[in-house]
C-alpha cells in the first residue's frame, strides 16, 4: 500500500506555541499549496496548544499529522489523519529513541493504524532538540548513511527524517541518506527560508519541510519554498 508521504513534496511543520504573522490565518497557510501539516514542537508543548491548531487547521482540505514530542500532549481527535512520532536514532537519552514510546504505550490505546514512526538523524548541535535530547550531531555523510540504513532495513521505518533545525544542513548529507534507502521516504528540515534552499535540498531529500519561516516570515515565502520543492522534481540533481 502506498503510504501518503510517498507523494510529497512539502510540509509546513506548526508550532503551537508560536503565532503566525500578523494579519495571516491558518486558512492562509493551508492553501500555500503545502501537501501537508505536521502540528508540533520541542518546548513548552501541552495538549490544549495543540487541540487550538488541530481545530483551526481541520476545516480545510490539507492532511493534518501531529508529531507529539511526548505521551501527555497527544490528542485523540477524528480530524487528525494521523500521529508521525520521532525516533531520534542518534539521541544521548534512551527516552529518545524508545522510553517515551513506551510510557505512551503503557499509559494510553494507541491507535496504530494512524501511527507511524519518523526515524530522526539530529544534526545541528545548538538547536532546541539537540540540547532536549543528547543528539551526538558529530556525524559524517557516512554516519547519516549507516542511520538512514538501519533506519529502513533493520528498524523498519517508512520516514527517515534529516534534522538541521534552525540551520541550512549539507547537501551532501541528505544525498548521502537518499542513496542509501531504498523505499523509504527522505524528509528533510531546516534552513529552508526561500526557493532556492528549497529547490537545492528537494534534489535529494523526498521532502522539504519548513517550520520556523511561516511564523517568522509568512506564507508568501511559505509558498516560495513549495514552488522550489516541486520545481526540483524536474530538475537534474547537482552534485552534492
Amino acid at each position: 500500500m502506498t503510504a501518503p508521504w510517498n507523494d510529497w513534496n512539502h510540509i509546513v511543520k506548526l508550532d503551537p506555541d508560536k503565532t503566525l504573522v500578523e494579519g495571516e490565518t491558518f486558512e492562509d497557510v493551508c492553501e500555500t499549496g503545502t501537501d501537508a501539516l505536521e502540528i508540533g514542537g520541542t518546548l513548552d508543548m501541552t495538549a490544549d496548544k495543540m487541540q487550538r491548531v488541530i481545530d483551526a487547521c481541520a476545516k480545510y482540505d490539507v492532511p493534518v499529522y501531529q508529531e507529539p514530542s511526548n505521551p501527555a500532549v497527544v490528542v485523540d481527535d477524528d480530524a487528525l489523519d494521523g500521529y508521525l512520532v520521532p525516533i531520534v536514532l542518534n539521541a544521548g537519552e534512551v527516552s529518545w529513541i524508545t522510553g517515551a514510546h513506551k510510557e505512551w504505550a503503557r499509559i494510553d490505546d494507541v491507535d496504530w493504524e494512524k501511527t507511524t514512526t519518523e526515524a530522526y538523524v539530529v544534526m545541528n548541535p545548538d538547536a532546541s532538540v539537540a540540547d532536549l535530547t543528547g543528539a551526538n550531531c558529530d556525524q559524517t555523510p557516512e554516519d547519516v548513511a549507516a542511520y538512514a540504513e538501519i533506519a529502513e532495513h533493520m528498524l523498519g521505518q517508512e520516514i527517515v527524517y534529516v534534522e538541521y533545525s534552525g540551520t541550512f544542513g549539507d547537501p551532501e548529507v541528505v544525498a548521502a541518506a537518499q542513496d542509501s534507502l531504498d523505499e523509504a521516504t527522505l524528509f528533510y528540515g531546516g534552513g529552508i527560508r526561500d526557493y532556492e534552499s528549497a529547490h537545492t535540498m528537494a534534489q535529494y531529500a523526498d521532502t522539504v519541510v519548513v517550520g520556523d519561516l511561516v511564523h517568522d516570515e509568512g506564507v508568501d515565502a511559505v509558498r516560495e519554498t513549495v514552488e522550489g520543492a516541486r520545481d526540483a522534481i524536474h530538475a537534474p540533481a547537482e552534485s552534492a
